[in-house]
Parts: C-alpha cells; structure tokens; sequence
C-alpha cells in the first residue's frame, strides 16, 4: 500500500511586500512525512486556485494548519476590527468548507491553532479576537522581549506554559492514554462559543478550550489549540496525535 497523502493548507503571504506567495511552514510538512508517515502535498488557500471536492478526491486527509492571520470576524456575526488584523478571508473560504466536507465524507482532518478554530466557526461556532482580555484568562500569546519583539529563542517560544485537563474516557484521553497534558502557547483568537457538534475534550487552566472533535464524524476529526506541528519527533503528546491521524489515513485507504 502507498503511503496515504495529505492536503496541508497555504496561507496567503507577502515577500518584500511585494510577491504574493502561499506558504506552509515546514514544521507541519516535516510532522504528517515525519510522524503521520504520508506525504504531505501543499494546496492553496484560496477558492480561485483550489476546488474542495477536487481535493478531496486526492488526498488522504487534511491538515489545518496554524497562521499569523485571524479568522474573519464576519464569519461568526461580529464587527471586524483593524486592531485584531491580519485576516486571509480567502483561507477562510477553503478552510470553513473543506471542514465540513471533510466531516461529511468521513476524510482525516487534523486543526492545529487557527485549524481548531476554523473548524468551530465551520459548524456554527463563535471566536474572541483576544482570549486574554477575557476577566481569569492567561496570556496565551507567544513569549516577546521587554522591548516587545518576539523572542528570539525558538525553545522559548514553542516551550509547554500550561496544564490542559482531557475529558475522562474522551478522544484524546483515549490517544494520550492520560487526562493531563502539558502543553505550548502561541494565539491571541480562541473559541469563545462551541459550533454544532462541537465536542470540547480539553480545557486549560484559566478555562481556554483547548482541544475538541466534531460529534459522530465518520473518520478522524480532532482538533488542538497549541501547535502540536513544533516537536511530535521528540513530544511523546504530539507524536501520538500524528501517529493516531496516520493511521485514520491507512485505516481510510484500506477501505477505498
């Protein structure tokens, strides 16, 4: 049997402020290859260039990753705010999509970061731009200096700041084989109202949701809010999340 494929999401971005390029971090690629044992395959993230049904007669599964941008306010009825910039309303169209189709035809789908958080937006759920706003909230933003730039050491960055509490018996106690993890911390945005079907299987500390699954999805549909993509060739919690959607993508070809 070939190793199975995996669609990995592009971000829009900008080189020199001048060439419009899609862009994936390799940390993602390197996790599904490395971790997943597929082969991980790069679309667009934009309506014009990448058809979901198209896709989804390709690949495997698909990887939601995290990104710089925000997921447009508009999608779940709220003003948007230039203070809570940059978005990519064009992966917002694939993203929201793809989640549901991917749901309904029983494809592997994995939300890191900004992926946990289309996926709750897909099925009807709401967002808040600035979770440490909220009154009890921690600051789930990345480590910076004192003079505000963002730290420099990536070890700094991607380390474990908090406790996330499982659901007993759940999807990822069921996987981690625990109810208690540690994990990193790089969002501003995070859920703020669960979507339809919206199963939260892990909270953090101060009550952020941190992971979820979408109720009765025929195939592997999970979702984390740390970027689980950074170190699963050495986190034993992330290499098991990418191992278990590695084998979703083998169970779902054996039975192509």
């Amino acid at each position: 049997m070939r190793r199975p494929v995996v669609g990995v999401i592009g971000n829009a971005h900008r080189i020199e402020n001048r060439f419009t390029v899609q862009m994936v971090g390799e940390r993602n690629l390197r996790a599904v290859a490395e971790v997943s044992g597929a082969v991980p395959l790069m679309f667009a993230g934009s309506p014009e260039i990448t058809e979901v049904g198209a896709l989804l007669d390709v690949v495997d599964g698909v990887v939601l990753t995290g990104a710089r941008a925000n997921v447009h306010p508009t999608r779940f009825n709220t003003e948007p705010c230039a203070a809570h910039e940059p978005y990519d309303i064009h992966r917002d169209d694939v993203a929201l999509a793809l989640s549901v189709a991917c749901v309904a035809r029983g494809v592997p789908i994995f939300g890191i970061c900004r992926g946990l958080q289309e996926m709750n937006v897909a099925f009807g759920g709401s967002l808040h731009p600035e979770i440490r706003e909220i009154p009890g909230r921690m600051n789930h933003r990345m480590p910076r200096l004192e003079n505000g730039e963002i730290h420099p050491d990536p070890t700094v960055v991607f380390a474990d700041r908090h406790d996330v509490a499982l659901t007993p018996g759940g999807a990822f106690a069921k996987i981690l084989g625990c109810e208690t993890i540690r994990v990193n911390s790089l969002h501003g945005q995070g859920i703020l109202e669960p979507g339809r079907r919206v199963v939260i299987e892990g909270i953090a500390e101060d009550g952020t949701i941190e992971a979820i699954r979408i109720a009765d999805a025929p195939g592997f549909a999970l979702g984390v809010q740390w970027h689980a993509e950074y170190d699963p060739q050495r986190n034993p919690i992330n290499r098991a999340l990418f191992e278990a959607f590695g084998d979703a993508l083998r169970e779902r070809r054996r039975a192509a």
